[in-house]
């Protein structure tokens, strides 16, 4: 079978509908074939920092909800992030990633800036630096944006203000347009800028998910980290899931399949942005992240957070790679990106090829 290169919304439901076996597999290989001529088979590194759970946002599929009490919240001292990024540039990643739960006082900001210079500094400006902190103001974006980070990662988690609204509090301060605006500050500023979606949330139509995929072409979006939508145990989303028998094995299936859909379709859609292969897919599925490399991902984020921070920091249940040190991932990593064909962008910052095609 043939895979036409979707230019339509009714072609990306058209692709995102195949279920046969064998169409499947012509849409992944499709897929890799575009990612091979569009951005290379090369799989860029972005260490995962996770370096605060602490979180003012409420997302009712989210773990580390501020409303979750099961959580043990932590900060991580400041000297074991910057151990962390040593390791990280030592070891060649490349790029590193900050995560944390969403703050907005002055303190969080004051701290993410003096990190990123920090971090610049101690890699003599060689480790690029993603941020993933969530809404900020423009000025704060601004501010980060001066002190280092060159890119920024925001998920829509869905181009549907409705969809959106059933995955937050409607309480004023979980606005989809909020987080939009967002987008378009952090494209203003001149960041490299990422966004994505989850994928299979109750509700959900592959029409839905074909405006995602438009939705990051209509916003110029650099980086894509979408993935399943996971459950986790104690939230309102994950709730209301398992109570209606809506996380069988066959549901997990259809999610993970439905995931690396998306990872093929954006691929085919958009060739030369930089797209995630997430451990989401890894937790429906022991080879989820070779699968997503497979069907056109070129990007994975290995956690190099402290190991004894990570049992706190689960947004979703069953999360990979929990109980290793950041040797072990680096070395599971590499076996993972070398049996699928492809090699490892080493030293490298890896920015999105769409970034600089605009420019």
């Amino acid at each position: 079978m043939t895979i036409p290169q979707p230019k339509t919304r009714d072609d990306l439901i058209a692709l995102l509908s195949i279920t046969d076996p064998d169409e499947l597999q012509a849409l992944y290989d499709a897929a890799y074939a575009v990612k091979a001529a569009g951005v290379g088979r090369v799989v860029y590194y972005r260490g995962l920092v996770e370096f605060s759970n602490y979180c003012i946002k409420d997302c009712k599929y989210c773990g580390i909800r501020k409303s979750n009490d099961e959580v043990e919240r932590f900060d991580t001292p400041r000297e074991d992030i910057l151990a962390m990024a040593r390791w990280a540039w030592e070891n060649r990643y490349g790029s590193l990633t900050l995560q944390s739960g969403e703050r907005q006082d002055e303190e969080f900001i004051d701290y993410v800036e003096g990190l990123v210079r920090d971090i610049k500094a101690l890699s003599h400006g060689e480790l690029g630096l993603t941020l993933c902190v969530g809404e900020q103001t423009e000025e704060t974006y601004r501010r980060w944006f001066d002190a280092g980070a060159h890119r920024y990662l925001l998920r829509i988690e869905t181009s549907n203000p409705d969809l959106y609204a059933t995955l937050h509090p409607q309480d004023g301060h979980h606005r989809w347009q909020v987080r939009k605006d967002c987008l378009d500050s952090l494209r203003r500023i001149g960041y490299q800028v990422g966004t994505g979606d989850m994928i299979g949330l109750p509700g959900q139509t592959l029409g839905d998910l074909a405006d995602d995929i438009l939705f990051y072409r209509d916003m110029d979006i650099d980086m894509i980290g979408m993935g399943p939508y996971v459950v986790h145990h104690n939230t309102p989303v994950g709730k209301d899931v398992m109570a209606a028998g809506m996380d069988s094995a066959e549901e997990k299936k259809r999610r993970l399949e439905l995931g690396l859909k998306m990872i093929a379709v954006t691929r085919l859609f958009l060739p030369d942005v930089n797209i995630a292969a997430t451990t989401a897919l890894q937790a429906l599925h022991p080879l989820g992240r070779e699968l997503g490399l497979k069907a056109g991902a070129n990007v994975l984020m290995p956690i190099v957070t402290v190991p004894k921070y990570r049992p706190q920091y689960l947004l979703y249940d069953n999360k990979p790679c929990v109980d290793e040190v950041p040797d072990q991932c680096k070395n599971c990593l590499s076996a993972r990106v070398a049996s699928v064909g492809d090699t490892i962008g080493l030293g490298q910052w890896g920015d999105s090829p769409h970034f600089f095609h605009k420019k």
